[in-house]
């Protein structure tokens, strides 16, 4: 399914400081940007990619509204992949036909590792915002990863473990999810660096509906807390099962869960248990500042709009448009001039503030991750990560 974002209006202002590329560099031709999208609107995916869907047309039409880039207008070309990998290859060859400027990515990151080396051969900048560390570990030329990876994800919770004496910990992860593969990978890389062992490894798969065994496994493992790999359905139903398990220890969830696309299916359940998020997830508790205003800018029409707070996939979406209109207005138009840009840009977003290098195509660290636990049904950052929130802050200005 294709679907067009509709521009506010034609443009045919003067370009500041922009050139206009054509043919295979990637020019739209015309007053308008192309800028193709895809992402999981059906499926699995569908409630995650939602979410983004519903901010990365928000900040097309913030841009659109302020005048575009340079005085043109972006024309996202929106296409369903429907959460399943070769959808997205699919879809990658129909914008490529489109001679679109740039791509952004899937949330899910089994269709963004299928859709990146076809990016890396026809030369589009691809903007990620699937977390899968394989997109850009190693780095790869034309591939940039909006959400932080799940090393990231992986350090920040072993920094938080480390700094509360959790020494040994129990880890389940799905096998059939890139994420929580290189989740969980990342945590055996760096587990030593911060004093922790893992003492039991549990698998399972996206299919599962019963997690009793998985729990049995860890009860006599001698881990101080259960570190879950989840994205969809099993973070959810692991969650909803856990009370009644018959487990003593913590249970710690990633970002895939900070959303209330998990909170109000597990309802009660949720409760207590820790939960890693973006550090707009939590901006209100932000000391005043650029990144708190660059949060802002968001959640508030969001809010207006749509009736809660956005989640996580929200932030990505959102930061994602902002990074790719950032590096066109400071590189232009020509697809490689686009990914110099990147590769040398700094920008505060809703996710934090990125620094893509050449050695870097993540541009997030540990710091830019919150630690929080569900009280009365919201993420509220730990004590540990207000104050760590807050030299993040600081240093964005």
């Amino acid at each position: 399914m294709r679907t067009l974002v509709p521009l506010l209006a034609a443009s045919v202002l003067a370009t500041t400081g922009l050139t206009a590329a054509c043919g295979d560099s990637g020019g739209s031709g015309g007053s308008a940007l192309k800028i193709g999208f895809i992402e999981s609107l059906t499926g699995n995916y569908a409630p995650l990619g939602g979410e983004a869907k519903k901010t990365v047309e928000l900040a097309v039409d913030q841009i659109n509204t302020a005048g575009g880039i340079g005085g043109r207008k972006i024309k996202l070309i929106t296409l369903d992949d429907k959460t399943a990998p070769d959808q997205g290859v699919l879809h990658f060859n129909k914008l490529k036909s489109e001679k679109v400027t740039a791509i952004i990515g899937s949330t899910f990151s089994n269709v963004g590792l299928a859709v990146e080396p076809l990016a890396e051969r026809e030369r589009i900048p691809y903007i990620s915002l699937a977390p899968a560390d394989e997109q850009v570990n190693p780095i790869r030329k034309y591939t940039f990863v909006v959400p932080a990876v799940s090393s990231t994800y992986a350090q920040a919770m072993l920094g938080y473990f480390k700094a509360h004496d959790i020494t040994k910990v129990a880890v389940a992860y799905d096998t059939k999810s890139a994420y929580a593969k290189a989740g969980f990978g990342g945590m055996q890389k760096y587990a030593g660096q911060y004093g922790v062992q893992i003492v039991k490894a549990e698998t399972y798969e996206t299919t599962a509906s019963d997690f009793s065994p998985l729990f049995t496994h860890v009860r006599d493992s001698g881990a101080q807390a259960l570190v879950a790999w989840a994205s969809g359905a099993p973070g959810v139903t692991l969650a909803k099962q856990y009370p009644s398990s018959g487990l003593k220890l913590p249970l710690y969830m990633t970002a895939s869960q900070a959303s209330k696309l998990w909170l109000d299916p597990v309802g009660k359940s949720a409760e207590g248990v820790y939960v890693q998020s973006a550090i707009g997830v939590v901006g209100d508790y932000l000391p005043d500042g650029k990144l708190k205003q660059a949060i802002q800018e968001m959640s508030g029409p969001f809010e207006q709009k749509y009736g809660y707070q956005p989640p996580q996939f929200a932030m990505d979406g959102y930061s994602g448009v902002k990074l790719l209109a950032a590096a066109i207005e400071k590189g232009g138009t020509d697809r490689e001039k686009i990914r110099d840009a990147l590769e040398s840009l700094t920008l505060v977003t809703p996710c934090g503030k990125y620094t893509y290098t050449k050695n870097d195509h993540s541009g997030l660290r540990p710091s830019d991750i919150s630690m929080n636990q569900v009280k009365d049904g919201k993420l509220v950052p730990t004590d540990w990560s207000v104050k760590q929130l807050a030299e993040t802050a600081k240093a964005a200005g």
